[in-house]
């Protein structure tokens, strides 16, 4: 069966400035990867690895600097993204995303119910009213929610578990291939972290959706993931089967990552200016490989060229390492 997405070899270049100094950021750097029906494909990392931009190329709220995205429409016909209309990305069919915070998702001086019809109205999804709310009422129920709960409430009347299922129920309405997660449950209590994972893993099963779930969080990745990507700097350096990744790491980074699993960054990403430290922009600029500054194997090699990918029992690893 086809692939419903195709990465291709993607670039997304950054310019900062500061005074007269200029410095380009390669954010996203020839990354390729691929997806397919109902599939659950992890993107991992740390705060500023790359893997928030890549959600947004695919969303098109960035322009790739160079490279493709292929989608597999509803129609089976493989296309360009750049050839799709607003319309036909994110309407019936096309991809939805659910963001890190679901408080900064709803206006707070809106009922929650508006968005619901405010979307089966743009996109004709029912011929009248009743339809409409017969619409919204499955797409709540197959998140554990009822039409009678989020009636004339406002979201601050929720909490975030439950704000965080109405975002992934808004979603649903136009029953999408493709749902990009960015952090889904990183504002989330620990308690209620696992029915979201669950509740994934379920729309993935009875709907065949796809699913791109960014995280930081490597045990859920573990738990829900069929593939994973691990990034560092814009680079892919370790893809493949989820298990195999996160079990048996080969990638520096990768068996670093699993052992000091970072602090997740609770900010708003999707809507922040590009910031980084000294550190990550020299990591960014470097010209060999982008982990060579902290890896305890790094040679002269690593420091002054960009390593292939190579592949390893059935996984692909960005490393000039000889893997027995």
């Amino acid at each position: 069966m086809a692939d419903l997405l195709e990465v291709c070899d993607v670039t997304k270049v950054f310019t900062l400035r500061s005074g007269l100094f200029r410095a380009k950021i390669v954010a996203v750097e020839n990354i390729s990867f691929s997806i397919g029906p109902a599939e659950i494909f992890g993107l991992a990392g740390e705060s500023g690895c790359g893997k928030t931009t890549t959600a947004k190329i695919i969303l098109g709220l960035e322009e790739p600097t160079s490279g493709e995205i292929i989608w597999q429409n509803k129609n089976g016909k493989r296309i360009s993204l750049r050839q799709l209309g607003i319309r036909e990305r994110f309407g019936p069919g096309g991809i939805q995303a659910v963001f890190q915070n679901p408080f900064e998702t709803f206006n707070p001086l809106r009922w929650v119910e508006e968005y619901f019809f405010e979307t089966v109205s743009n996109y004709h999804l029912a011929k009248h009213k009743k339809e409409a709310t017969m619409l919204v009422e499955e797409t709540l129920q197959a998140v554990g929610l009822s039409y009678s709960e989020i009636t004339g409430r406002y979201p601050g009347e929720f909490s975030g578990g439950q704000l965080q299922r109405i975002s992934i129920a808004r979603s649903l309405l136009t029953n999408p291939s493709l749902l990009i997660a960015d952090e889904p449950v990183s504002m989330v209590d620990a308690s209620l972290r696992t029915s979201i994972v669950n509740l994934f893993d379920k729309l993935r099963k009875e709907r065949g959706m796809s699913i791109i779930y960014i995280t930081h969080d490597l045990a859920t990745a573990y738990y829900i993931c069929d593939k994973i990507a691990i990034m560092f700097r814009g680079n892919i350096v370790e893809m493949g089967d989820a298990e195999q990744v996160l079990m048996t790491p080969i990638h520096p980074y990768t068996k670093l990552l699993i052992k000091s699993i970072p602090k997740a960054d609770l900010t708003g990403r999707w809507e922040e200016k590009l910031k980084i430290t000294e550190l990550e922009e020299q990591e960014y600029l470097r010209k060999g490989c982008k982990f060579a500054g902290r890896c305890p194997y790094a040679t002269k090699k690593c420091i002054e060229e960009r390593p292939p990918d190579i592949k390893v029992n059935g996984k692909t690893v960005k490393c000039f390492l000889e893997f027995a």
